[in-house]
């Protein structure tokens, strides 16, 4: 009788670390497609310089909360978790920039020259352990 008591104990705790590892997988992911929906949705799409430093502004800000380290010229350096890099490049010299470049040079002169201009989302990168958005490439489409 005690084994098979003993027998039903191992299985009901076995059932019941399994749900939980279920539960904590279907959370994690949920919260990557939450988190992800803000910045995918403006792939392949057609947007102006106002929305781009709105979407700069989010990784930034994303970044802080995170507690992103820095690196020594002020980029947020790559933590494999969590952690969102967006790089511009720019028609007008065929440069790419950081998006610190722009936030720390000020997103306001940012707006002033590059608001009316459409950039485009063209690459997005994963984190492979979260699963999150880790890069962004926009474009310059119009000058």
């Amino acid at each position: 009788m005690k084994k098979i008591a003993l027998f039903f104990l191992i299985i009901i705790v076995i059932v019941i670390g399994i749900s939980y590892m279920y539960l904590n997988y279907k959370a994690s992911y949920n919260e990557a497609q939450k988190a992800n929906m803000e910045f995918e949705s403006y792939y392949n799409q057609n947007i102006m310089g106002t929305d781009l430093a709105t979407i700069i502004n989010k990784a930034v800000d994303n970044n802080k909360n995170n507690e992103i380290k820095q690196d020594n010229k002020g980029k947020y350096i790559n933590n494999d978790e969590n952690s969102i890099n967006i790089d511009v490049k720019m028609l007008d010299k065929d440069e790419t920039y950081t998006m610190e470049t722009f936030y720390n040079g000020g997103i306001e002169k940012f707006v002033q020259y590059y608001g009316t201009i459409q950039f485009k989302c063209t690459k997005i990168e994963y984190h492979k352990t979260t699963n999150k958005v880790k890069y962004m490439l926009f474009e310059q489409i119009t000058q």
